[in-house]
């Protein structure tokens, strides 16, 4: 059976997971590639120890887990390191998210992927999106709301950003856009009407 494929998407702290809840609440089917990607570097996986075989054992914790603080600090400063955890991580997360787009229960009205790395890793052919939703903040917000989250100053908050693609870079893909600049009323009576607008094109096309 045909089911509409959404790909949800927005820069670190644009409020992605506010609106993945919200959906899910309304009857989305949704899967999480941040927690995909979790899983295929879970302990005593194979993702992860082709992860310490590439960088070493310092990647583990002493519970032999991944040492995620390590491996962010490397990636951050390597770009080089970052393309080899890409190419680790990226073939199983594919896999295991196409597993989960076949499981979509038959009561879920639509199907949608949160891929914040949507742009960056042409998400939209490789899974075949059907649409792609964008949620949407102003930079000053997006390092604002990021330097209380993770408690950094601006310089790291503006850093981390730019490794990310641009606003105008993931504008550029939209089909709908949520403009998450006020408060989480506002965003979710946005999100209401983008619901209802889905919901209409999967019962068309099922």
């Amino acid at each position: 059976m045909t089911s509409l494929l959404i790909g949800l998407t927005g820069g670190i702290s644009s409020g992605k997971t506010a609106v993945s809840d919200y959906l899910a609440s309304l009857g989305a089917y949704v899967i999480d590639t941040d927690l995909l990607a979790r899983e295929v570097v879970a302990k005593d996986s194979q993702g992860l120890a082709e992860i310490c075989q590439k960088f070493g054992e310092y990647m583990l914790t002493p519970a032999g887990e991944l040492n995620r603080t390590a491996l962010r600090e490397l990636v951050f400063s390597d770009n080089k390191a970052r393309e080899t955890l890409n190419a680790i991580t990226h073939p199983k997360i594919e896999s295991l998210a196409k597993q989960r787009i076949a499981e979509k229960p038959s009561s879920a009205h639509y199907t949608v992927m949160v891929i914040p790395l949507l742009v960056e890793t042409v998400a939209q052919t490789r899974y075949g999106l059907d649409r792609i939703l964008v949620v949407d903040i102003p930079v000053e917000l997006q390092v604002s709301r990021l330097m209380q989250r993770d408690n950094i100053d601006e310089q790291r908050a503006l850093a981390i950003i730019k490794t990310q693609a641009s606003r105008e870079q993931r504008l550029a893909v939209a089909n709908e856009v949520l403009r998450n600049d006020g408060s989480l009323a506002k965003l979710q009576e946005q999100t209401r009407v983008i619901d209802e607008k889905y919901k209409q094109i999967a019962a068309f096309i099922e």
